[in-house]
């Protein structure tokens, strides 16, 4: 399981530029999901690419799934020439996520983030709508068996903000 609340200090404190996605993001909005891994859309600047990569250098990242004898250079140029990665970490995994189906790059998602506290580090997340549509474009059982709770919740939401409009 990664450890979530060190792994969003180092990447805060970096002054990495993301936004946390996919199971996640919806467990920080109120969904029951369960989830074993941080996924993250992050800015593909030269800059922010840099940050990533000394927030988690310490952590040794390494492709998930990958033969342990493959090389693998966590660097600006590896993060140039991908989009996505699935990494493993001394944190427990997490995923970089240049694009996300139905929704983008960063600066897609970033237009209706929500920004929020966790651990006592400033991070945005990937609103309710945004996690909707990602999660219908993917189209896989466990995104489509997700959408009725992250539907469900976003009607309570946008209830409990009618009735503080009164």
């Amino acid at each position: 399981m990664t450890d979530f609340e060190t792994a969003l200090i180092a990447l805060a404190r970096a002054g990495v530029n993301f936004i946390v996605v996919c199971a996640y993001a919806g467990v920080l909005q109120g969904t029951g999901q369960v989830t074993q891994d941080l996924d993250i859309c992050y800015e593909r600047t030269t800059e922010n690419m840099k940050r990533l990569i000394a927030a988690l250098t310490p952590y040794h990242p390494r492709l998930r799934g990958a033969p342990a004898n493959l090389p693998f250079l966590f660097d600006e140029r590896t993060l140039f020439q991908g989009m996505n990665f699935t990494l493993e970490t001394d944190l427990g995994d997490i995923d970089l996520l240049g694009h996300l189906s139905g929704l983008g790059q960063f600066q897609e998602i970033a237009q209706d983030a929500i920004s929020t506290s966790v651990f006592g580090v400033p991070v945005h997340l990937a609103s309710l709508d945004a996690l909707i549509r990602s999660k219908r474009a993917a189209g896989r059982p466990k995104d489509v068996n997700s959408l009725p709770e992250l539907e469900a919740l976003k009607e309570l939401h946008n209830t409990r903000k009618d009735e503080g409009k009164r």
